[in-house]
């Protein structure tokens, strides 16, 4: 070495103090930076850059300031990367976050063990599974890492395979059809009966309670009958005895308002007694008679078309509303034979088959999804409905026969005792 060089110039040293500074305001700990500092600039070791910072009072002062600037930045950084492992976990997961219902927890359970190991960027945060369990528990699928590690640890029991074949049963039938989302626990257990499988009732409504699973919540309607006081009224021949001893012989008809995106909708049905089958309805854009009037046509075509040969000895009972007292729409009735009954103006009861069909329709459908862009898609979407309901969902009433089962059983049942009938209704 040189006569009167230094072994670490000054110079250098204020480098060595300004490159610690610095690199503890990027986030490093000050040891971390000395260490660097020391091996860039070629200083024997980081204790003596440590001296070097120490021994300057506004070197010292400097890297302290720069330290709580370090500790905010990598706060920061660790908030960046763990809002980018959440994100990347939210991201994979979001075939099961898009869905109404929660998924099995077994599902879960295999997502977490297929993802845990990620990470997002070469040197981004492993996902982990309590980060992953954290992250789900927070959008709305609630699994503990307790939770999980009890389910990868032990063995599936002869109840937990059984379990998950229901599952997957109901899983199925579900993401078949929409409508089957309606179904409650007792009606899904009827169904899967109908496929084939044996299961308890209690276990259908434990396991679809676990997965939060529901059948369509009712509401309250409001009421839509407007009486028109200068029609005259029918008298009322039902009396709220809603039964009958075949098809074809109590017909109750009602319709209901459908918020859609450009308005209003109305929709009218007419339900057979006997079965509880729809038997007619139509969807228009005003509240008129023609719109009762287009729903009994469609009915009384839709039973000819069936083998109907006639409707002798048919009642047609609706409330007072002054659609269905109008003198055109009690004409068609008395053209094609059907005998009007009226009940009371502001009774519910008096109607309140054809208004148990209503709430169904719009628990079922049109208040469980978003409104629909107009008549068209609504009338659409109802014909769908009224194929489910009187083909697909079984009914209390008819000893949870689907209205079509509980027709064809009626028939069948008569042409055995009496085969001279075997080709007519």
């Amino acid at each position: 070495m040189a006569s009167g060089t230094k072994r670490y110039p000054a110079d250098l040293k204020r480098d060595a103090v300004d490159m610690v500074a610095q690199l503890v305001a990027d986030g490093s700990t000050e040891w971390a930076a000395m260490n660097k500092t020391a091996g860039l600039l070629g200083i024997g070791s980081a204790e003596t850059v440590r001296k070097w910072v120490r021994n300057v009072p506004e070197a010292a002062a400097a890297v302290s300031e720069a330290a709580v600037d370090g500790d905010e930045v990598r706060r920061l950084r660790k908030e960046n990367a763990e809002l980018k492992r959440a994100n990347g976990i939210l991201k994979a997961a979001a075939k099961f976050l898009r869905g109404r219902d929660r998924p099995a927890t077994p599902l879960i359970v295999e997502f977490i063990a297929a993802h845990q190991g990620n990470r997002v960027g070469g040197d981004g945060l492993v996902w982990g599974v309590d980060p992953m369990c954290r992250v789900l528990t927070e959008h709305g699928l609630p699994i503990a890492p307790s939770t999980y590690y009890e389910h990868v640890n032990k063995q599936p029991t002869a109840r937990m395979v059984a379990d998950a074949q229901v599952i997957d049963a109901i899983y199925s039938l579900r993401k078949e059809q929409q409508l089957y989302q309606v179904l409650g626990s007792r009606k899904m257990w009827i169904k899967l009966r109908s496929n084939g499988i044996d299961v308890a009732r209690c276990t259908v409504e434990r396991l679809m309670r676990e997965m939060g699973w529901h059948g369509a919540l009712k509401k309250k309607s409001p009421h839509t009958t407007r009486p028109n006081h200068d029609h005259e009224r029918p008298e009322d021949l039902v009396d709220r005895r809603f039964w009958a001893a075949e098809p074809n012989r109590l017909w109750v008809a009602d319709f209901t308002y459908c918020r859609i995106a450009t308005g209003w909708a109305y929709t009218a049905f007419v339900t057979d007694v006997f079965a509880r089958k729809i038997v007619g309805w139509k969807v228009a854009s005003q509240m008129t008679t023609d719109l009762v009037t287009a729903a009994i046509d469609n009915a009384i075509a839709a039973r000819m078309r069936s083998g109907v040969t006639d409707l002798d000895g048919l009642t047609h009972h609706n409330d007072a509303g002054s659609q269905y007292t109008a003198l055109a729409f009690t004409e068609r009735l008395a053209e094609a034979g059907i005998a009007a009954s009226v009940g009371s103006v502001g009774d519910s009861y008096d109607n309140a088959l054809a208004e148990s069909v209503n709430s169904d329709y719009k628990n079922e459908l049109v208040d469980n999804q978003p409104r629909f862009p107009g008549v068209t898609e609504l009338s659409l979407a109802t014909a769908q409905w009224v194929a489910f309901y009187n083909q697909e969902r079984p009914h209390t009433y008819c000893d949870d026969l689907t209205p079509d089962e509980a027709e064809q059983f009626h028939y069948d049942h008569r042409r055995a005792l009496r085969p001279e009938e075997a080709l007519t209704r």
